[in-house]
């Protein structure tokens, strides 16, 4: 535990580094922290707060920076959150229209990345497993087969099969009756696993036809793996924190392109009440060590669904960060639930 003077000291020395870039020093310290210390004094509040772990000495310098440690306990306890203006916060809600959701996603990213000068992401929401309802075959000749699969919440997918041969309308219709008398009610995943073994059984002239059309509805329907929409990767490049690292820099965009990590890192905040942040070492991803992910649950009619976040360097004003990562999800999740 830090007493109140080490406290204050360390909220200005952070405070005033995440402004300027540079090592701050006892000089400035006595200017700006508003106690009354002599210099041998911080100073060696100042040597103690980094053989604790809270501040480093650059080699080049002999003012401090924080650290990734510092960083968190200034997040946790020091930090005085700005609340984003009225008009900001109506500006977002104009952009989030309900009626295109996947729109509303891919806008939210981007309103992220406009407001913060950092990468926006969007976690968007897992497919939920479908159930199918009706399956039909129309031939349109030249063997090409139009496929629809309807579901039961009225969900339909089309796709054109290319077929080895040219298949009768009489054949058409028993091959859909077949699936959809056997299978209606069932989800593609149990489908696909009661198919195999029952094809076997039937002409193999026919079972090319059902096996494409339990593929198609396997890919097209019962995908529940998360993605994410990202936006202004591209401002990363502009700060000087990370541009100065170009192998970090590599490593970091190659991590964005992998999605992988990132998406199980992101997924985290799912299971979160509000805004979650990872500093530094902390994601567990290295390409994302002088970085900072602030990221926020957001619901569709009160269940969680996905997480909203901004990357960034860790030197970033997280006051104002933090409040434009809650509301955008707060905002998401009323334009998503009124859809």
């Amino acid at each position: 535990m830090l007493d109140e003077r080490a406290r204050i000291l360390l909220k200005t020395l952070i405070e005033h580094y995440i402004v300027d870039g540079q090592p701050v020093g006892s000089r400035a310290l006595a200017r700006f922290s508003g106690l009354d210390l002599s210099p041998a004094t911080i100073r060696n509040v100042m040597s103690d707060l980094e053989e604790q772990g809270y501040i480093a000495s650059p080699h080049t310098s002999a003012g401090r920076v924080p650290t990734a440690r510092g960083y968190r306990i200034f997040v946790d306890s020091l930090l005085t959150v700005r609340p984003m203006g009225r008009d900001q916060i109506q500006e977002v809600e104009h952009h989030l229209h309900p009626d295109q959701p996947q729109r509303v996603i891919s806008t939210a990213s981007q309103l992220l990345s406009e407001l913060t000068q950092f990468a926006g992401v969007v976690v968007t929401p897992r497919r939920k497993t479908t159930q199918i309802r009706q399956i039909e075959f129309l031939s349109l000749g030249e063997k090409r087969i139009l496929l629809i699969i309807v579901t039961t919440d009225g969900d339909v997918q089309n796709r054109i099969l290319f077929t080895q041969r040219d298949y009768s309308a009489s054949e058409l219709v028993s091959a859909a009756n077949y699936l959809s008398q056997n299978f209606a009610g069932l989800e593609f995943a149990e489908i696909r696993n009661r198919v195999r073994d029952e094809l076997n059984q039937l002409r193999s002239d026919m079972s090319e036809l059902m096996t494409a059309a339990v593929e198609f509805g396997s890919e097209s329907f019962n995908d529940v793996r998360s993605s994410y929409v990202l936006s202004g990767e591209r401002n990363l490049l502009e700060v000087e924190d990370l541009s100065s690292n170009m192998r970090r820099l590599r490593e970091l965009f190659a991590l964005f392109e992998q999605r992988t990590g990132l998406l199980q890192l992101l997924d985290i905040s799912n299971r979160a009440d509000g805004v979650q942040i990872f500093i530094g070492g902390e994601s567990g991803l290295a390409p994302l060590d002088e970085c900072s992910v602030i990221t926020a649950p957001y619901e569709v009619d009160g269940q969680v669904v996905g997480s909203v976040g901004v990357i960034g360097p860790t030197r970033m004003a997280y006051e104002r960060v933090i409040p434009i990562v809650d509301i955008t999800a707060r905002l998401l999740s009323s334009a998503l639930s009124r859809h």
